[in-house]
């Protein structure tokens, strides 16, 4: 239970800035399984602390936005409910996993299907190559 999961189950590929695993060659996809495989050792707690990189604001692994991006080039998908938290796992060089976690209020609740919420699963909706998701001032 204190391993990440990852899930596809609401992988959206219709929008013009995401794109499909066919639009990704060999090497991406095969980093991009590498990492998937890496992830999977630890809990998101830990992939959101662990930093990247050696500028003085270190970024981590993973990052946690909370609400959808005002500015991104993706649109908030209609069958993604609205309380999900938004965040992204860095990749390589400017590929990007986004998708949402359920928040931590649900750990321990059931849903109206009897099922309980995964407070520790990273739902995949976008790939998101040249980092687009969220628009930082630089881009």
């Amino acid at each position: 239970a204190d391993r990440c999961k990852f899930n596809f189950s609401y992988f959206d590929t219709s929008q013009k800035a995401s794109q499909d695993f066919k639009d990704w060659n060999k090497d991406q996809l095969v980093k991009l399984l590498n990492k998937l495989k890496e992830y999977c050792k630890f809990s998101l707690r830990y992939w959101k602390k662990q930093p990247i990189g050696k500028a003085k604001k270190r970024k981590t692994v993973y990052a946690n936005y909370g609400s959808f991006p005002r500015k991104s080039d993706f649109t908030h998908p209609k069958h993604i409910p609205h309380q999900v938290e938004w965040g992204k796992f860095r990749l390589e060089d400017d590929m990007r996993l986004i998708g949402f976690v359920i928040p931590n209020d649900y750990k321990g609740k059931k849903s109206k299907k009897g099922f309980y919420y995964d407070i520790n699963t990273f739902y995949i909706v976008f790939l998101d190559e040249k980092h687009n998701f969220y628009k930082s001032k630089k881009r």
